[in-house]
Parts: structure tokens; sequence; C-alpha cells
């Protein structure tokens, strides 16, 4: 052992002083040195894009969104960009306006519905096409028709199939001997008729989330719990559904969002209407800043960020219990 590393296991040394000081490094060693420059600006090249479309596409969207609901924009002032500071103005009115308790009610039912059945029909398919028999690739890709589809394509679809003359679903009705429905004309079948549009085309997202899932499972679980002498049912709810929980809370998360800003298919089908029987915040925010002679460009912006605040709560929520999960 040679005197450097016998001084480097002792530790620190003292000095005349009685100070401690470092112990010399040992032989062949050399203290840590900072990135090159050139690396330095080759990180932040590669990250400069990522920033500069996330600032240009989100946060600059945000933000004027949240300006438009603190001010008092008119057509004028919207152009010039001197609308006067209103503080929580648009918001109050939005509050009291007669519309907010029909929408925020027809939101909720047409998001937690539309949820729950897109989940629960895609998680069935997934199982289904899990088995792995004879033209189930082909039956999946047919699946994805839906999901590729323009959405005014798949709505302007659905109104045709739906229409109280000359509907193919009227026409099946008349058929079986059943009265036909008003599908899109009557206030108690508007709200069914756009849940049952985006449903069909929610499935799909749903069936290639999980099925991708499930790809994960090993097999030899399922074999050794048919020799334990568990049925399908009770394998699917002790081993499948438990072991989904992650793929399906980022599918329910992703579906949430998309489904609380769905606008197409509700504007093309019945407009909110009729008396504001399918409107929701996403058609109402609309409707007030530009579906009229007058633009409320300010209530319309508030809408608007009620549903981004609503989004931003439940991605808040999923992160909180994703980390408990990990932490236990």
């Amino acid at each position: 052992m040679n005197r450097t590393t016998h001084m480097a296991e002792r530790g620190p040394v003292l000095d005349r002083s009685g100070a401690a000081t470092a112990a010399p490094a040992p032989a062949g060693t050399s203290p840590r040195r900072r990135r090159p420059a050139s690396q330095q600006w080759a990180a932040w090249a590669f990250l400069a894009p990522v920033t500069l479309y996330l600032g240009l596409f989100y946060a600059y969207p945000l933000y004027r969104n949240l300006d438009l609901s603190l001010r008092n924009y008119t057509v004028r002032s919207f152009v010039q960009g001197d609308a006067p500071f209103s503080g929580l103005a648009n918001y109050r009115t939005v509050f009291d306006d007669p519309t907010f308790g029909p929408a925020l009610t027809h939101t909720v039912v047409f998001t937690v519905v539309c949820l729950f059945f897109q989940y629960a029909i895609g998680l069935a398919l997934a199982v289904f096409f899990n088995q792995h028999f004879r033209l189930s690739a082909t039956l999946r890709a047919l699946f994805l028709v839906p999901w590729l589809l323009p959405l005014i394509v798949s709505a302007s679809t659905w109104s045709w199939m739906l229409n109280s003359d000359s509907g193919v679903v009227n026409a099946a009705l008349h058929a079986i001997g059943v009265d036909p429905v008003n599908w899109l004309t009557s206030p108690s079948w508007s709200l069914v008729s756009v849940i049952i549009a985006n449903v069909w085309i929610g499935i799909p997202f749903n069936l290639v989330v999980l099925y991708s899932g499930l790809q994960s499972i090993p097999d030899s679980l399922y074999e050794a719990a048919a020799l334990d002498g568990a049925g399908a049912w009770r394998r699917f709810w002790h081993i499948t559904f438990p072991l989904l929980r992650p793929v399906s809370a980022i599918t329910l998360l992703l579906g949430l969002v998309y489904t609380l800003k769905v606008f197409d298919i509700i504007w093309i089908m019945t407009k909110g209407g009729p008396a504001d029987s399918s409107t929701t915040f996403a058609t109402w925010s609309y409707r007030l800043g530009f579906g009229n002679l007058l633009p409320a460009f300010g209530p319309g912006a508030a809408v608007g960020n009620l549903l981004v605040a609503a989004a931003l709560v439940f991605g808040l929520v999923y992160l909180r219990v994703q980390r408990k999960q990990y932490a236990s």
C-alpha cells in the first residue's frame, strides 16, 4: 500500500493549526469535470422546439383565454385590444345565466355516461379479442374505422341515421312495430342521440389502449388460476381487472379530457337544442363567443376556463393517486 492510498483511507488530515483538511485524492483520479459548453448547447437545442411548441400552442392560448375572461371585450375592443379590466364580472354573468344549470347537468351526464359505456364496451371487446382466434386482427382493425373517420363525417352520418323522417334507425323501428322517435328534435331524446354517437366514436380508443394493457399480463397467471379451479369470471375480477388498473386510469383520464371538450358532434347533430336540451359547456362557450350577432367574448371565455379547470382538477387527482400507489 503506497503513502497516498494510506492517507486517503485515514480520512481528513490536520494541519499545523489543528484545522481539518481533506485528504489528497488517490493517484489516477481527477475531480468531476463540468460538461463542455457544446453539450449544454446541444441539450438546449433539442429542448427548444418542444418549449416553443408548448409556449405557442398551449401556454399563450391559455393566457389569452384567461385575459378574455377578465376583461369586457366587444368586437371593437377585441380588434384594437383596449378592453377594460372587469375582474370576475364575466364569471358572475355565467353563473347567473339560466343556461348555466342545464348546461352543467348536461355536461356531467354526457361525460359520465359516455365514459362508462366507452370503457365497458371497449374492455369487453379487448378481452374478447385477446383470445387470439382466427380473423381477430382483421375484426380489430375494422373496429378502428370510427376512430379514423373525421368527426364531421361521423356526426353527419349519425344525423342521417337518426333523422325522424328518412333515418334508417326509425325505419328499423317501424319494421318491428315500434313508433318512430324524434331523435334530434325532441328535448327528451336529443342528449341521448349525441351520447350514442360519441360512445360509438370513443369505443375504438378504449379498445386499443386496453388491448395493449392485456398483452402485458402473463398467461401463466391465468393458467395457475385455471388449475386452482377459477372460472372465467373469477379470473377476470381477480387477475385481469386489478392488473389493468394503471392502464384503465390513464384511459379514463384521457377519455374524460376528450369528452369534456366534445363540440363537433353535438353542434353538427343538434346545435345544443332543441331548447338547450343538449347544450354542454363546450357548445355554450362557442355560442356565446361566436354564435350571436353581438358576441360575448368574456362570458364565452369564462365558460371555456371552467372546462379547463375541471380537466386540470381531474389531472391533479390522477397524479396524486398514482404517486400514492408508487409510494406504497
